[in-house]
């Protein structure tokens, strides 16, 4: 198994490598697009099925609506089709027939243009809001709390696994309410919620605040963020709740009846996250040995793996290990054992740490004999000998130990690589010789923020929410500034 490429050497290289040799995705005969692989999708799977809990014990419930948008409903919410554009694929014909001149070629039929062009959902405001005007007429039908998992289409130009490419899976929430103040609450809370998903169940780190005017969603009132630094520094777009005031109400007509009988238009929301996620993940923990995951989102959380010479042996490792392997599961922990005799013991340990299994386990003759097993852990590459007896009790705990030490482990790299800086000089000479997060005065100028982007390539990541007021100067004006910003160069 040729080694990664290591990340000091080329970290885009050993991100791409790793995505593949761990057979996580790997791009697919359509341009731009990916094929996500069972062990990857195995991965979604788990982040998956934990935001839908979280996202239905706050309320919420599933539905699904078309993946085609009427290009006149797209065009409706102005600022919004305006910001997707670009990224749109347009469907204008529904049939092929045979080329007359090229047998065994088909061609568009020209007399099967649609009377209206669709949009392959870049996302999905237009179509829901169009919806919503059918189930909105009274304050009694509010608050509307829909998530939909779906795929989304942006045509991006440069690609790369999970993190960009034209095709990928998200789960996005629309709702609407009756007051300006639940949808703030609303958008708010679903931040929170995934700031909590990220940090308790990705154990990663992030940084909750706000986006600047130009960085906000297309159609939204205030965008709020969750921002995660890899570990080259860079960062990386972890989630995005939005408040959309009122403009699909209005852009679609959609009015209730209050309490005091009046007519207005709801209060909008929407927020999501998408296999971007992976891409975190991937970034934020793994080495140059391979994945490092920590063990809520494992597919496999321990994997046992016999030492044995002749079928003897094995006989014994297997009872030992067969017992072991259920009093696993009936703590509800996810176990391989791996007595498969095609591959030698090396082998699988270099396989299993590619990808990223949290503990491993070892259990030979001489294990038998003195009533041990030998255990290793993904995170750090350490290995101990523990005694058998009442070792499901021990791997549990230590599973919680290895998810809170990744987790710490990744908080402590953020915060030697968060800079507080106070001139642009300095600015630009830490980008340049340390990378990271960079905290800031601007002076909440477009303008400022563009030169700084087209001088620096570091963008303003977001507002944090828990910025202290303090006094200081923008970079560039050296006009007041009342609380700072993190900039960062992004994924």
């Amino acid at each position: 198994m040729a080694k990664l490429t290591s990340r000091s050497e080329d970290y885009s290289k050993w991100y791409n490598e790793l995505v593949v040799k761990a057979d996580l995705a790997e791009n697919s005969g359509v341009r731009g697009c990916m094929v996500i692989k069972p062990y990857g999708y195995a991965i979604w799977e788990k982040m998956r099925d934990e935001l839908d809990r979280m996202f239905k014990e706050t309320g919420h419930q599933n539905a699904y609506f078309p993946i085609f948008i009427p290009k006149s409903y797209f065009e409706a919410e102005e600022k919004n089709a305006e910001g997707f554009a670009k990224e749109c694929a347009v469907v204008t014909h529904y049939r092929l027939k045979n080329d007359p001149e090229n047998p065994g070629k088909l061609i568009v039929d020209p007399e099967a243009k649609l009377e209206e062009e669709l949009i392959v959902r870049p996302t999905s405001e237009a179509i829901i809001w169009s919806t919503y005007k059918n189930w909105i007429q009274s304050y009694r039908d509010l608050p509307i709390l829909i998530n939909q998992w779906a795929n989304v289409v942006r045509w991006e130009m440069r690609t790369r696994l999970f993190l960009r490419t034209a095709e990928f899976l998200w789960q996005e929430g629309h709702t609407a309410h009756a007051t300006k103040q639940e949808a703030v609450e609303e958008t708010e809370k679903m931040l929170e919620v995934y700031a909590d998903f990220a940090e308790r169940f990705m154990a990663v780190p992030v940084i909750k605040g706000i986006k600047t005017p130009s960085e906000r969603f297309a159609g939204a009132e205030e965008t709020y963020c969750i921002e995660a630094m890899m570990q080259d520094g860079k960062a990386l777009q972890a989630g995005t709740s939005h408040f959309l005031g009122q403009n699909f109400a209005e852009a679609f007509d959609v009015k209730f009846t209050n309490k005091e009988g009046k007519m207005e238009h709801a209060w909008a929301t929407s927020w999501g996250v998408s296999t971007r996620l992976m891409g975190a993940l991937i970034m934020a923990h793994s080495d140059d040995h391979g994945l490092v995951l920590p063990p809520t989102l494992a597919p496999i959380q321990v994997v046992i793996v016999p030492i044995f010479k002749g079928e003897e042996q094995l006989n014994q490792i297997n009872e030992v290990a067969f017992e072991l392997q259920g009093k696993l599961k009936a703590k509800g922990i996810s176990v391989k054992y791996d007595n498969d005799d095609q591959n030698k013991p090396g082998w699988k340990f270099a396989e299993y740490e590619l990808k990223g299994v949290p503990v491993r386990i070892a259990m030979g003759a001489r294990d038998l004999e003195n009533k041990t097993v030998e255990i290793a852990r993904r995170d750090n590459l350490t290995k101990e000998v523990r005694p058998l007896e009442n070792i499901e009790n021990y791997i549990e705990e230590l599973l919680k130990t290895i998810q809170n030490d990744i987790y710490n482990k990744a908080l402590s790299f953020r915060a030697e690589n968060i800079t507080e800086v106070n001139s642009y000089e300095e600015f630009k000479k830490v980008l340049e010789e340390k990378g990271g997060f960079i905290s800031a005065h601007w002076d909440g100028t477009a303008e400022e923020e563009e030169q700084i982007k087209n001088e620096t390539k570091a963008t303003i990541r977001c507002i944090p929410l828990d910025a202290k007021a303090e006094e200081g100067v923008s970079l560039i004006s050296g006009r007041p500034s009342n609380r700072r910003a993190i900039f960062a160069k992004a994924y």
